[in-house]
């Protein structure tokens, strides 16, 4: 895949997920962190970005065939949001996909998903426009969260399909975010996707406790990147950016949460997936086994990422096809 010397982790530093994870699995941890290591957050934005982008560049997988892609740009009164669609040519979709890509707030671009994005739409026949939102640290809360809100009312406005939100880790916040800001607005989302979300929950949670240290994603990770998206004086009762802290979760469309067992917000899946029931809503929350954070980045070389991804695509066809509007 790479040319670069692979930093193998070593098997006494494993702890529990030594047997707990497949042999693919830690190949894939191995290499994303040669590229990618847990200390490069001691190192400037820029650098994190780099370095980030050029993992992104070894992992992409190429698009399938069939399907076409143009950019493009959602313009607001202050800046312009690039976008990029999706679609299979020669094909009439029956929904069209919103997505978020994952990354922190601080990572990720149109790039860096651009062949997830490619694969959902080849595999669920949807559309898809992937939402270039601004960053942080130089762009703090709300600023990504508006950005996502702006390119969802956009593709409201410019097309008749039914919306399906989808959203990757920090996606899955603001995927979470836009729902819940539109769930009584005349094109409301028919559905939601949200894949290993960070959506504000209690660090003292179960997974929060028992994953504190899992690969590719730890506590302190979570709380880094919390704190570089924080405006001065955020609270974190702003359901904008905890979605968790909402005080009302009716209404909501249909959503399907998927989480790795492994991974210490898997509880925030599990809780968001509990309260949308306890409000009469309709709710799926499916911890995937022996996974970590990041697992869709895996689906080529690791059976349980594939398995996992093959759900998520016919999930979110299932949530777009829906009779019901």
């Amino acid at each position: 895949m790479t040319a670069v010397t692979r930093a193998q982790t070593d098997p006494s530093s494993r702890g529990q997920y030594a047997d707990r994870l497949d042999p693919e699995l830690w190949d894939y941890i191995d290499e994303v962190n040669s590229w990618y290591p847990p200390e490069i957050l001691a190192a400037s934005i820029a650098e994190q970005r780099a370095i980030y982008d050029r993992m992104c560049v070894a992992f992409h997988q190429g698009h399938p065939e069939g399907v076409t892609t143009s950019d493009g740009l959602v313009t607001t009164a202050a800046h312009a949001i690039p976008i990029r669609y999706y679609r299979m040519a020669h094909n009439t979709a029956a929904a069209i996909i919103v997505y978020y890509h994952g990354g922190g707030f601080v990572l990720g671009d149109l790039d860096s998903h651009d062949d997830i994005c490619a694969e959902i739409c080849v595999g669920t026949g949807f559309e898809v426009v992937s939402a270039g939102y601004r960053l942080a640290p130089e762009h703090l809360h709300p600023a990504s969260y508006d950005d996502a809100l702006a390119v969802f009312e956009w593709v409201a406005a410019a097309s008749t399909l039914p919306i399906v939100l989808c959203g990757e880790s920090a996606g899955g916040n603001l995927a979470a975010a836009v729902a819940q800001a539109t769930r009584r607005h005349e094109r409301h989302a028919v559905g939601q996707m949200l894949i290993y979300p960070e959506l504000g929950g209690d660090e003292t949670g179960r997974s929060y406790v028992q994953h504190a240290e899992a690969p590719l994603l730890s506590v302190s990770d979570i709380e880094f990147y919390r704190g570089i998206r924080s405006a001065p004086g955020q609270s974190q009762d702003d359901p904008t950016f905890s979605p968790l802290r909402d005080h009302d979760f009716s209404g909501l469309p249909p959503t399907i949460i998927v989480t790795a067992e492994c991974d210490p917000l898997s509880s925030d899946g599990e809780v968001y997936c509990d309260r949308i029931l306890a409000a009469g809503g309709h709710a799926w929350w499916r911890e995937e086994k022996r996974l970590v954070h990041s697992f869709l980045r895996a689906r080529p070389t690791v059976p349980r990422a594939a398995e996992a991804f093959a759900r998520i695509v016919a999930d979110v066809h299932a949530l777009g096809a829906a009779t019901k509007r």
